[in-house]
């Protein structure tokens, strides 16, 4: 199954918290998983790190490579295709990174990570 985190999802997988859900644990420990984490996410993280909301051991430009390659986690670009996909949702949900993640799962036919119920209202799979 191919995965694109949430950006709560990836950071609550690195830190091995409680917070994520078993089937989500299951999810990205299957081998026959591919997990990505959309630069839409890493964006998020450095604008959240800059304005002290999201704690980081390192700077994000080094924590955050360091552990998509420690969890084996691919970087997602932001493409035009995702882009125009926001032309065909409706704006349910007030956080533009989670309608864009939204987007790119569609474009690209990913199930999105998250715990996040709005995510739900959208056309795209999504699992937690």
């Amino acid at each position: 199954m191919k995965l694109l985190l949430d950006t709560c999802a990836f950071l609550w997988i690195i830190q091995d918290s409680p917070r994520l859900s078993k089937k989500a644990r299951d999810l990205f420990l299957d081998k026959r998983s591919e997990a990505r984490l959309s630069v839409v996410s890493v964006w998020e993280m450095v604008l959240k790190y800059q304005l002290k909301r999201l704690p980081l051991p390192e700077p994000p430009d080094t924590f955050i490579p360091k552990q998509c390659y420690l969890h084996d986690i691919g970087m997602m670009p932001l493409e035009d295709r995702a882009i125009y996909e926001l032309l065909k949702i409706q704006p349910l949900h007030n956080d533009p990174f989670d309608r864009m993640l939204v987007c790119q799962a569609r474009a690209h036919d990913l199930v999105i990570l998250t715990p996040d119920k709005l995510v739900t209202d959208y056309p795209v799979q999504s699992m937690w």
